[in-house]
């Protein structure tokens, strides 16, 4: 079956100007052209699936241009494509570990506010101090221990 642009955009949840950017770019070396116009098929969805996941996930254009033309080796690229993969998956796995963090400060404030909201005042918790921590992440971080005092 073929598709129109703004078909495949909306089946996508990306814009129009986001699947030109990617024929503009080489990003969609097999795309199929009729009188100029794109013309989107079933195969080609597979590969915009890869596309939009390497771009929501942060890798860089130049890194996905590197990808696609790795892709277009076939075979004699599949080692370097894997190790493409790998760099980004440690990404991925130093983003979550970083959003995991800022989750823990957001759920503390979460608490926070419940609880002076429940007791009509900041003053309920006016005890959770940085030497009071209920959450390792509302520590202050303390100066080296083998450092000169100042």
């Amino acid at each position: 079956m073929s598709y129109s642009i703004k078909e495949v955009a909306d089946m996508m949840g990306v814009s129009t100007s986001t699947l030109r950017y990617y024929d503009q770019e080489g990003l969609l070396p097999d795309l199929k052209r009729v009188n100029g116009i794109r013309v989107f098929e079933d195969k080609d969805f597979k590969w915009l699936r890869v596309l939009n996941c390497l771009k929501n996930t942060n890798m860089p254009i130049k890194k996905i241009k590197e990808y696609v033309e790795l892709a277009k080796q076939g075979d004699a690229s599949l080692e370097e494509r894997y190790q493409l993969i790998l760099e980004q998956k440690n990404v991925i796995l130093e983003q979550i570990k970083e959003w995991k963090y800022y989750l823990k400060e957001i759920e503390y404030k979460e608490w926070y506010y419940e609880t002076a909201i429940k007791a009509g005042t900041e003053e309920a918790v006016k005890d959770c101090t940085p030497e009071t921590p209920t959450l390792a992440v509302d520590r202050i971080p303390q100066k080296e221990k083998n450092r000169k005092k100042e």
